[in-house]
């Protein structure tokens, strides 16, 4: 199974409408230790991308993925902008010039947005951050895909493994952004990067299961 140019504009138009759906709740975590704006600010910069697909369709993925990043940096605010940003621009290397998707294309690029994460926030793991929920779900992909696994199992894995961080972040204390000033009291919330990042990945889940 390959992952075409039309499932990743799918997997986008889906993510916009999940962070829609749970712009409220994102944004109900986001109050408990942090500036309450995640779930506005991922709803809006989405909106952008939504509105912008229509006229990228003809690219080819890199382009859609670069340019799906360039939107999210221009029109989600706080520090989430340019991590999701960065993420989806630094993904966008392996579609270079392609239309479809094998395996390893799909496992590279979710490594190029994890490794942009770390380059642009410098997270560590049980920092509680949206580093907790994709470090799992890229090696759980990497794994599958060693194993020899298809590519609707490797993501199958990486959904898994990224909605297990996303819950894993509830018992850490936070060491970045505003939720580290609360120290101890962020002890007991789920982290709203880690919750937006496992929403996205799931739209992916659901695109390739509707197609296989």
């Amino acid at each position: 199974m390959t992952v075409s140019k039309e499932q990743i504009i799918k997997w986008l138009e889906k993510s916009a409408d999940v962070i829609q759906e749970n712009k409220d709740y994102l944004t109900q975590l986001d109050a408990e230790i942090g500036d309450a704006d995640h779930g506005v600010n991922m709803a809006r910069g989405f909106k952008k991308v939504a509105e912008k697909l229509p006229s990228i369709a003809d690219k080819d993925i890199s382009n859609i993925l670069k340019i799906t990043g360039m939107t999210l940096i221009s029109s989600v605010g706080g520090a989430s902008g340019p991590l999701y940003g960065t993420f989806f621009m630094r993904a966008a290397t392996p579609g270079n010039g392609k239309d479809v998707l094998d395996a390893i294309d799909l496992c590279a690029m979710f490594k190029g947005g994890v490794d942009g994460i770390v380059q642009r926030g410098r997270p560590n793991l049980r920092d509680k951050t949206m580093f907790d929920a994709w470090a799992p779900a890229l090696d759980a992909m990497q794994a599958a895909l060693s194993n020899g696994s298809d590519t609707l199992t490797i993501v199958k894995a990486g959904a898994a493994a990224i909605e297990q961080g996303m819950k894993n972040t509830i018992a850490l204390q936070a060491k970045k952004g505003r939720a580290s000033y609360l120290g101890e009291r962020s002890i007991g919330h789920q982290d709203p990067g880690a919750t937006s990042s496992f929403l996205i990945f799931k739209m992916l889940l659901e695109v390739l299961e509707a197609h296989q």
